[in-house]
């Protein structure tokens, strides 16, 4: 179990095609990164992120993040069940405790950046892309458009 809180709200910035899937059918990529394969998020509502994470029309908003995260564990755990998998604040300009996934140079600090991460428990793993479906999170989450950012 985690010791630490996760952010009230998780923000993925994206094309609407691909976050109306992720919306309705729970349908996240999970991309190969520094020897583990991760999931982003900003724990900021930002309009500027939509050009510095683009390209990006709409922002996915994740409200319940406990249920999000547990949910998103748990079909990572049955497409990969010789995995361990983590979850934790990156953290900029520094090596994070969390490892090389969670460090970020201190110029993409804006981001503010969220992060989902595996490894594989067996040594010299191929690392390809992974779809998970963890159904829908309708309950909890809403599309945002840029316009929606408050002025």
């Amino acid at each position: 179990m985690n010791d630490y809180q996760r952010p009230p709200t998780l923000h993925r910035y994206g094309l609407r095609a691909e976050l109306e899937l992720a919306l309705s059918t729970g349908q996240f990529k999970l991309q190969p990164e520094n020897g583990f394969l991760t999931l982003s998020f900003s724990t900021a509502w930002n309009r500027g992120l939509f050009d510095v994470l683009g390209p990006a029309d709409s922002c996915l908003v994740i409200h319940n993040t406990e249920e999000f995260g547990e949910r998103l564990h748990r079909a990572v755990q049955r497409a990969l069940p010789n995995w361990a998998g983590i979850d934790g604040q990156v953290e900029y300009g520094i090596r994070s405790r969390l490892g090389s996934a969670f460090s970020r140079p201190i110029s993409d600090a804006r981001e503010k950046e969220w992060k989902f991460a595996w490894r594989s428990l067996a040594p010299h793993t191929s690392l390809n892309p992974v779809t998970v479906r963890i159904g829908s999170i309708e309950q909890f989450a809403e599309l945002r458009t840029p316009e929606s950012y408050p002025a």
